[in-house]
């Protein structure tokens, strides 16, 4: 089964500085049927004017990724650990036992429109950390490629959780395949471009969910960031 989740049907926050839309509940957008898709929690797409962003403020187990669209995000957490996230690479910090961060915009003159999504882990009280680095763009325009997965399967990041993370960039035009596990469910988010799978037409901010399906074929219609969760059953 294939469901639509309609980007327009998301949370909508303004606070001037910050503009975001959530996917699923978050802050004072409530809805008790979009609580999240098994182990993930937060699909946040956010938009911060240059100068502005997230002062320190603290998470525990949960499992965060930041990917940005477009500009730059200043990351600072209480490990000690502070990076630049630019587009084309990803992070994901382990708050586990707790860790405190900021996330700001980089720019004094730019925005920065990024993801943040938050998976919940399945171990608890975990030493905190974060991991950052430069994704593999010739892999990504070639197909979904594996990105984020549990520690045993060596992927560029690691997860506390069984679930896994495939990223694509399709130019306009191009075909993709992926063969998915009828056991388990997927959730589809397209983070930039457009595309079309099995006669729906997606843009950004659109999703969709897939359950008992072995199969997921799409075209973009123009170049595409597109994400795809593989999450238990």
């Amino acid at each position: 089964m294939i469901t639509l989740q309609a980007g327009s049907e998301r949370g909508h926050a303004q606070h001037g500085w910050l503009d975001s839309h959530h996917t699923f509940s978050f802050g004072e957008f409530y809805d008790a049927g979009k609580m999240g898709y098994g182990a993930l929690r937060v699909i946040n797409e956010d938009r911060v004017v240059a100068g502005a962003g997230f002062p320190p403020h603290s998470h525990r187990d949960m499992e965060i990724i930041s990917y940005v669209i477009e500009g730059g995000l200043r990351h600072r957490d209480s490990t000690g650990g502070t990076s630049v996230i630019l587009p084309g690479e990803l992070q994901l910090m382990t708050a586990g036992s707790g860790i405190q961060h900021s996330e700001m915009n980089a720019s004094p003159g730019e925005a920065v429109h990024f993801l943040q999504i938050w998976i919940v882990p399945s171990e608890r009280g975990a030493a905190p950390g974060y991991q950052q680095k430069a994704l593999d763009a010739d892999a990504l325009r070639r197909g979904f490629t594996m990105v984020v997965a549990p520690k045993s399967e060596n992927a560029p990041f690691s997860v506390l959780q069984d679930a896994r993370l495939l990223i694509a960039w399709p130019g306009e035009g191009q075909a993709l395949t992926q063969t998915l596990d009828p056991q388990r469910r997927y959730y589809l988010h397209l983070a930039a471009g457009e595309v079309s799978v099995g006669g729906r037409r997606l843009k950004a901010g659109d999703a969709l969910t897939f359950s008992g399906e072995s199969t997921l074929s799409l075209i973009a219609g123009e170049d595409a960031q597109v994400l795809l969760f593989d999450l238990p059953g």
